[in-house]
């Protein structure tokens, strides 16, 4: 039996504080339209999606707030580092997604900026539900724990 060839990705830029905000029931990979100097400037490694988020306008699904700054050799050609940017899925894909939008609390949240092994710009998005303060402190007692116990193996076996 063949093994599945193993799928390299540069990540560039990461939400890390989404999954610990959300509950991620899905994930779903995202082409990004991007101009010639915001894909050099994430390659330079200092975008930031923290605070972004997707939502759909006029059939289309587009990334908002997410910050890639401008490439300094581009001076005259360069881009808005805060622009929205459209996200490139199927018709059917952004018809589910806008309509699960529309049922209470969903949210779609950026989880990861990557380059894929073609070299593309891809975003990983996440269609997710917000946690309660209650939700949260039980993923910081059950994190806490898991390493509290990786400790004690560590020392006792």
């Amino acid at each position: 039996m063949a093994k599945k060839p193993e799928t390299t990705k540069n990540v560039v830029a990461q939400n890390r504080r989404a999954r610990f905000d959300y509950f991620i029931e899905e994930t779903l990979e995202a082409g990004i339209m991007l101009t010639g100097s915001e894909v050099k400037s994430l390659r330079s490694g200092k975008s930031s999606i923290g605070e972004s988020y997707a939502a759909a306008e006029g059939g289309a699904l587009w990334l908002i707030n997410a910050h890639i700054p401008e490439y300094p050799g581009a001076k005259n050609f360069g881009h808005a580092p805060r622009r929205h940017r459209k996200l490139l899925l199927r018709k059917r894909e952004i018809e589910r997604l806008s309509g699960s939008l529309k049922r209470d609390g969903i949210t779609i949240v950026p989880l990861e900026v990557y380059f894929n092994e073609r070299g593309r710009a891809k975003l990983l998005i996440g269609l997710a539900k917000g946690k309660r303060q209650v939700d949260k402190r039980e993923t910081i007692k059950a994190r806490d724990w898991k390493r509290d116990k990786a400790r004690l193996m560590r020392e006792k076996g």
